[in-house]
């Protein structure tokens, strides 16, 4: 299974770094060697970060919280919505509005006033506005749409972030690490391991490398989503206390002493009858 992933990350060029001009000292650790003037990075390692925030990944969703992917430029964008999609987690794959973890109740406004906007829209409202006004409003709508199309169903935080290209998306890196949110990203050469608490060397400038690290990583959510559901469903059996019935109870005290029977069928409510005696049974 591995060797077959790591000959398909190879394939997919996700060992080329950039260039050892614009290295970061700190990626030391993930570099195998360095062919010409380019850094190559060591597979192993990112099949190492990759197990781990697989690891990661399921346990965060099985634990009943969300995913957001996050990857603004133009290499990730589309694999970005396309895994978030597949898999039901939130993205970013536009642009990275400051605040959009830490000042989470003005994002939520935002999304009010798409929605608002939306419904304007469907009613014919706009169109009924001047034609500057009208204008106005249906710029307004398209770009909170571009912005947030893809945190419209997160209604709270969520429990991870994904990050492609760490140095371009510092910015949600920083918010997550402010709020304790834990972050996976893919690093390239040129990028800060210490700003993330999962790195994943890898090239972050190619489609296909992106494309399939981020692949494995769905694949992780939809396991986590696999365990919460098995747990959430209750168990056969489990279901309310079983009530205990009266007969047993009843039938043990008539196999009990003579001298217990009364007490056992007054506690019953059925009339007490007098057993006969000695005497009685030679009369």
């Amino acid at each position: 299974m591995a060797t077959q992933l790591a000959r398909e990350l190879i394939n997919a060029g996700v060992h080329f770094g950039h260039g050892a001009s614009r290295w970061n000292p700190k990626m030391r650790p993930y570099i195998f060697g360095k062919r010409g003037m380019i850094h190559i990075i060591d597979v192993k390692q990112t099949l190492k970060g990759l197990l781990i925030a697989k690891k990661l990944l399921a346990d965060v969703v099985a634990s009943g919280k969300d995913v957001i992917f996050v990857g603004t430029k133009r290499q990730a964008q589309k694999g970005v919505r396309v895994i978030a999609e597949k898999c039901g987690m939130h993205y970013v794959s536009e642009r990275w509005l400051g605040g959009t973890l830490t000042n989470f109740r003005t994002i939520r406004s935002q999304l009010q006033r798409l929605e608002q906007l939306e419904a304007m829209a469907e009613s014919g409202t706009i169109e009924a506005e001047s034609k500057k006004q009208a204008s106005r409003l249906k710029r307004e709508m398209k770009k909170l749409r571009s912005n947030l199309e893809g945190i419209r169903r997160m209604s709270r935080l969520p429990g991870a972030v994904v990050v492609v290209d760490a140095r371009k998306e510092y910015l949600a890196l920083r918010e997550a690490k402010k709020l304790g949110i834990a972050s996976v990203a893919i690093l390239d050469t040129d990028s800060d391991p210490d700003t993330v608490d999962v790195a994943i060397p890898a090239n972050d400038d190619s489609i296909r490398a992106v494309k399939l690290v981020l692949e494995e990583l769905s694949e992780a959510v939809s396991l986590g989503k696999t365990l919460s559901a098995t747990a959430a469903k209750p168990e056969v059996g489990a279901g309310a206390a079983r009530v205990r019935s009266k007969r047993p109870t009843l039938a043990r005290a008539a196999e009990e002493s003579p001298e217990k029977q009364p007490l056992a069928a007054e506690q019953a409510g059925s009339p007490v009858i007098e057993q006969p005696t000695k005497q009685s049974q030679g009369e």
